[in-house]
């Protein structure tokens, strides 16, 4: 871990550190002042390589580093917070990104089971809906975009409920043949992190890789568990334990998602993060904000999936059926 900022310490002219507000593997994430930009804060991810690297494999990383920041700071999404600079200081680089306040749900997930409650189902699916949003349009990037460690640490809510993914971390660009800075940063966190993952270049996932995260995070939060990872799965198939067995209040449906989600080889999971919010969710829009349209079902029978429409489908089956019956037999 490298030696963190002192507070007041001012970065490239502009950017006052006030404090650490997170920590990772490769260094601190601190809150910041704008100088440039009175009354704005904004957060900045640290990230000190490996000196033992060979020169050439840390040249080659901190150039990927800048590749993927330039494509993070392209990024427009409400779920996500804005990337607006990044640059070098000696050894370090720097992510600078908007600072979300607002608690993670790490945390609201602790506060709840300190009370021996579950955080509600249809508050926690409200989140995923929101979630979905965002790595839906991370995955529609060219090449698609692969967070690699979603976790409720890494999820903030916003005073006005507007769920945030905040950490890029372990991005990862989908393009073959790239060495990428995942392999500098690790391979996510271990409760969340599917079996091919564990490669370290992250050279076999794809975004099936981030529905196994996003089932695995699902769990935790509805069951106040930790999920067992996937290596003690794979060892032992029975040690993750079905959410329903620990909260009975979660939904038959919500469980089947989680654990469709959650298969060990992606083959068994959900083709697409759309695939998954469907079984787990439906059409349903968000509560905090509508559906972006290409999210939603296009198909023109997907108002089948609407409890008052399927019943008065159904009474104008059964009415002309039985119209026909009175018709033969008169």
């Amino acid at each position: 871990m490298p030696i963190p900022l002192k507070s007041g310490s001012v970065l490239r002219n502009r950017y006052r550190i006030r404090r650490i507000i997170g920590h990772g593997g490769m260094g601190n994430i601190y809150l910041a002042d704008d100088l440039r930009l009175e009354g704005r804060q904004c957060a900045l991810k640290e990230v000190e390589y490996d000196r033992s690297l060979p020169p050439d494999l840390l040249k080659e990383a901190r150039e990927q580093f800048f590749r993927e920041a330039t494509v993070l700071a392209r990024l427009d999404h409400p779920n996500l917070p804005k990337v607006s600079d990044f640059f070098s200081v000696e050894e370090r680089d720097y992510l600078v990104m908007d600072y979300v306040p607002g608690k993670d749900l790490r945390t609201l997930m602790l506060e709840a089971k300190a009370k021996h409650e579950f955080l509600p189902e249809s508050e926690v699916l409200n989140w995923a809906n929101q979630l979905a949003d965002a790595l839906i349009y991370l995955h529609s990037q060219n090449p698609p975009i692969l967070h690699r460690d979603i976790k409720p640490s890494n999820l903030k809510i916003t005073p006005s409920g507007l769920l945030k993914l905040v950490d890029f971390g372990l991005v990862k660009l989908a393009a073959p043949g790239e060495v990428t800075i995942t392999i500098l940063q690790g391979q996510g966190t271990a409760l969340y992190t599917p079996l091919e993952q564990y490669g370290g270049d992250g050279g076999h996932t794809d975004v099936r890789s981030d529905i196994y995260a996003f089932g695995a995070t699902l769990y935790h939060l509805l069951t106040n568990t930790p999920p067992a990872d996937a290596k003690e799965r794979f060892l032992n198939p029975s040690a993750l334990i079905p959410p329903r067995q620990i909260n009975p209040a979660i939904s038959p449906r919500t469980e089947r998602a989680i654990l469709w989600a959650m298969g060990l080889h992606p083959n068994e999971r959900p083709e697409s993060v759309e695939e998954f919010r469907l079984s787990l969710i439906g059409d349903r829009p968000s509560i905090s904000r509508p559906l972006p349209k290409q999210s939603r079902v296009t198909s023109k029978w997907y108002f089948l999936t609407l409890p008052a429409e399927r019943a008065l489908l159904y009474t104008a089956i059964a009415l002309s059926l039985l119209g026909l019956v009175l018709t033969l037999i008169r």
